[in-house]
């Protein structure tokens, strides 16, 4: 009994310390900086789809609006899911110098929880939201 308690002590003096080491914080997501995200992916995809369509038809004939129309929705349609395909694994996808790489090919090992890097430091935002915001850009280009 005389042993035991200062071992247990001694083992007490060398636990408790690392006990009280700072952890750090869970990144937080600003939820102002992911409504702003959204709000700027639906003005581009209006500005691609109806707004760009609308453009390129008033400069053909009437007779030829619907195929102008249908072939602005087909070419943003193809592009977005050739930018979920690998587009988006090329352009952000690895740590490559020109061409990321296809790490994230049919955006594997995203997840719900996944947070894209900003140009800002400690700034992030769901790594969906920003696949979708950058596949609109991608999709209006080739329109």
């Amino acid at each position: 009994m005389k042993k035991l308690l200062p071992m247990l002590l001694a083992a007490g003096a060398v636990a408790l310390p690392g006990m009280s080491w700072a952890q750090e914080a869970a990144i937080e997501v600003n939820k102002g900086d992911v409504a702003w995200m959204m709000t700027s992916t639906l003005l581009v995809l209006f500005m691609a789809l109806p707004g760009l369509a609308l453009f390129y038809g008033g400069l053909v004939r009437s007779k030829n609006m619907l195929s102008v129309l249908m072939q602005v929705m087909v070419v943003f349609s193809l592009i977005s899911v050739l930018w979920a395909v690998y587009g988006y694994s090329l352009a952000f996808g690895g740590e490559g110098t020109i061409i990321a790489g296809l790490d994230k090919m049919f955006l594997k090992g995203i997840t719900m929880d996944s947070l894209a890097d900003t140009f800002t430091d400690n700034v992030k935002l769901p790594e969906y939201l920003f696949i979708a915001f950058q596949c609109t850009f991608a999709g209006i280009t080739c329109a």
